[in-house]
C-alpha cells in the first residue's frame, strides 16, 4: 500500500511539475509572439531590465561591445581580442576573467546589438531535464526589429557579418596587434601575408612580411617578401595620388551610392530567392558602408599626406596584394585599386 501511494504522488508531482512548465511555457511563447523581448541580464553585456520590460542600454558595458566590433573591423580575431580583453582585467558577461574567443564571436554575432531580436532560438524538449535544443522548425521562430535600443548600427552590424563570412573563406587568415595583419595577400596562392624577423639575435634584426604558405604548397609561392618601411612608403605615396584626385573621385560616388541604396530589381525577385535577395542586400549595405567610410576619410584629407598614418591605412585599405613583379595593389574599402611599384 505505502508503495502505492509513494508512485501516484510520484505521478501527481510529476503531473504538476508538467503543468507548472507547460504555463511558463506559453507564457514565454505569448511573449514572443507579442514581441517582447528579455534576456539572461547577469550574463549578458550591454542592456539591463528597464521600465515596461524593454531593454535597457548599461553605457560602461556598452563601451566594452563598441570596442570589440571596432577591433574586430581593424583586423583583429577574436582570439587576439580576447586575449585583450583578459589582459586588461574586463569582466566576462559573466563575471568572469578569462575571456574566450567563443565569447567575443557570440557578442560580434548578436543581433540584439543592432536592436532587432530574433526569438525562440532554442527550445525545452524535456520538462523534467530542463534539456533544451536548437530550434530548427519544431516551434515557431519570430524576428523582431527595432525591438529596443541599438549599441551597434545596424550598417556597422551588417558589414561586420560579411567580414565574418569573408574571413570564413580566407586562406591562412591570422592577426596580431600589428596593422598589416590580415591586410596583405599574396596574389598568387590567395593566403595572407605574416610577419617574420630576419637576423633576430643580431644587430641587423628586421621585420619581413611574406606569404603565410610560401613554403607550404607543393611549388613555392614566386611572390616576394616586404620589408614594412616599403609598405608605409608605396601607402603614403598610393595615398597621395588618391588626394590629388580628390574631387573628381568624390564627384564619381553619387550615382555609385544610389545604385548601392536602390533594392527595387532585388524587390522584384522571387519569394524562393528571398535568402539571396537578403545576403544581396547585406552585401550591398556593407559595400554602401565602406565606400562612406572611405569618403569621409578623403574628404578629412585637405593636403598630402607626409608621413605613414596607422589610422588611416586602417580605415581606407581592405586589403593589399602582391604579386610576383616586385608590384603591389592597394585595394581600397571602396573598391578603388591602385598598382605601385615596391
Amino acid at each position: 500500500m505505502e508503495e502505492v501511494l509513494k508512485t501516484i504522488m510520484s505521478s501527481l508531482a510529476q503531473e504538476e511539475s508538467r503543468s507548472i512548465s507547460e504555463n511558463v511555457t506559453w507564457g514565454q511563447r505569448k511573449r514572443f509572439a507579442d514581441g517582447r523581448v528579455s534576456l539572461p541580464y547577469k550574463h549578458f553585456l550591454g542592456y539591463e531590465k528597464g521600465e515596461d520590460g524593454v531593454l535597457k542600454i548599461v553605457e560602461e558595458e556598452a563601451k566594452i561591445v563598441r570596442m570589440i566590433y571596432k577591433m574586430f573591423l581593424e583586423g583583429k580575431t577574436p582570439l587576439s581580442i580576447a586575449e585583450y580583453l583578459t589582459d586588461n582585467n574586463i569582466p566576462t558577461p559573466a563575471g568572469k576573467h578569462k575571456w574566450q574567443p567563443s565569447t567575443v564571436l557570440s557578442i560580434l554575432q548578436n543581433e540584439k546589438y543592432k536592436g532587432d531580436a530574433f526569438l525562440q532560438k532554442s527550445f525545452t524538449v524535456d520538462f523534467l531535464t530542463k534539456k533544451t535544443k536548437k530550434n530548427e522548425g519544431e516551434v515557431p521562430q519570430y524576428y523582431v526589429e527595432n525591438s529596443h535600443p541599438a549599441i551597434i548600427p545596424p550598417e556597422v552590424f551588417d558589414l561586420l557579418q560579411t567580414e565574418i563570412k569573408k574571413r570564413k573563406g580566407a586562406k591562412g587568415y591570422k592577426t596580431g596587434g600589428n596593422c598589416f595583419s590580415g591586410k596583405i595577400v599574396c596574389g598568387e596562392c590567395g593566403s595572407f601575408y605574416g610577419s617574420k624577423f630576419w637576423h633576430s639575435n643580431s644587430k641587423y634584426r628586421r621585420v619581413i612580411w611574406q606569404c603565410n604558405f610560401k613554403f607550404k604548397n607543393n611549388e613555392k609561392c614566386k611572390t616576394p617578401h616586404l620589408y614594412e618601411d616599403k609598405i608605409k612608403k608605396a601607402f603614403v605615396e598610393a595615398f597621395n595620388s588618391l588626394i590629388e584626385n580628390k574631387e573628381e573621385i568624390l564627384k564619381g560616388y553619387e550615382d555609385i551610392l544610389q545604385a548601392l541604396t536602390d533594392t527595387t530589381k532585388l524587390d522584384m525577385e522571387s519569394v524562393k530567392l528571398q535568402k539571396r535577395i537578403d545576403e544581396k542586400r547585406l552585401e550591398q549595405s556593407a559595400k554602401k558602408e565602406k565606400i562612406l567610410e572611405f569618403i569621409n576619410e578623403l574628404k578629412k584629407r585637405e593636403g598630402l599626406i607626409r608621413e605613414f598614418d596607422e589610422e588611416l591605412w586602417i580605415g581606407v585599405v581592405d586589403k593589399v596584394v602582391v604579386s610576383r613583379e616586385e608590384k603591389i595593389s592597394f585595394v581600397f574599402k571602396d573598391g578603388m585599386e591602385v598598382e605601385w611599384n615596391i
